[in-house]
């Protein structure tokens, strides 16, 4: 940070000011967003899925839990997965407190992985976490939607140039690079109406950034995402950080 330019109070004012109307046309453009995504087209979901829950097992329209409205993120821990990686985890670190607040407005959370349940709910427990987290492990629900991938896909990746935090958090996730990338980051929205599942709208890779609270506050910071080079490898779970 040295070398920054350094200014009077009316100076820094006056580029705030300048900054500040472009900031208000971000916040107007993402209005316009949110509009345009509410006005996106459905798809019937007519495909029978299961899902292991702690409540045993359930159907896609039992999951909303009496709601209408539906926000899965699909938390990458595949089958030979130990443990969920560290930027997924600090992602569901984010999604327990808005949890009441998101209820009250007809809408229901949770997240969704193919691993088996106990090993979903032994890392929960770890991690302290109150969010719903059910199993797709008996179904082809997360390759439907794009969150996970078959062996083909995945060798079609391999081949490719992979980033450095693929394989810092494959040893994080106790499992090899080739079965990290059988899963995806995503998240996928439904309603309920009468009766019928409807997708109504998904993203994923930077568009699940949204799920990243840290992330706009750092935006804020003297410093930023300050990542460089070195995209989310400071990345921790929660309870691994005293020890760096």
């Amino acid at each position: 940070m040295t070398g920054h330019q350094v200014v009077g109070r009316a100076a820094w004012q006056a580029a705030r000011q300048a900054l500040l109307q472009r900031e208000k046309q971000h916040t107007r453009l993402g209005d316009e967003l949110a509009r345009q995504r509410r006005e996106l087209p459905w798809v019937l979901v007519d495909k029978q899925y299961r899902f292991d829950t702690e409540a045993g097992p359930r159907t896609l329209a039992e999951l909303f839990d009496g709601r209408s409205q539906l926000l899965v993120y699909h938390f990458m821990f595949g089958p030979s997965y130990q443990a969920g990686d560290p930027v997924n985890s600090s992602i569901a670190d984010g999604l327990d407190g808005p949890l009441p607040h998101l209820q009250a407005r007809d809408v229901t959370l949770l997240l969704v992985s193919r691993a088996p349940l106990e090993k979903l709910r032994a890392y929960k427990r770890r991690m302290g976490w109150r969010l719903p987290w059910v199993s797709s492990a008996q179904s082809d629900f997360n390759v439907d939607f794009g969150a996970s991938f078959t062996d083909e896909q995945v060798r079609e990746f391999l081949e490719g140039g992979l980033p450095p935090i693929v394989g810092q958090n494959a040893a994080t996730a106790g499992t090899d690079v080739g079965g990290y990338l059988s899963e995806s980051p995503v998240m996928s929205a439904f309603v309920l109406q009468d009766g019928a599942v409807y997708q109504t709208y998904a993203t994923t890779w930077r568009g699940v950034e949204f799920l990243m609270g840290y992330y706009p506050i750092l935006d804020r910071a003297p410093k930023g995402r300050d990542e460089d080079d070195g995209f989310q490898l400071w990345l921790r779970r929660h309870d691994e950080y005293g020890s760096q």
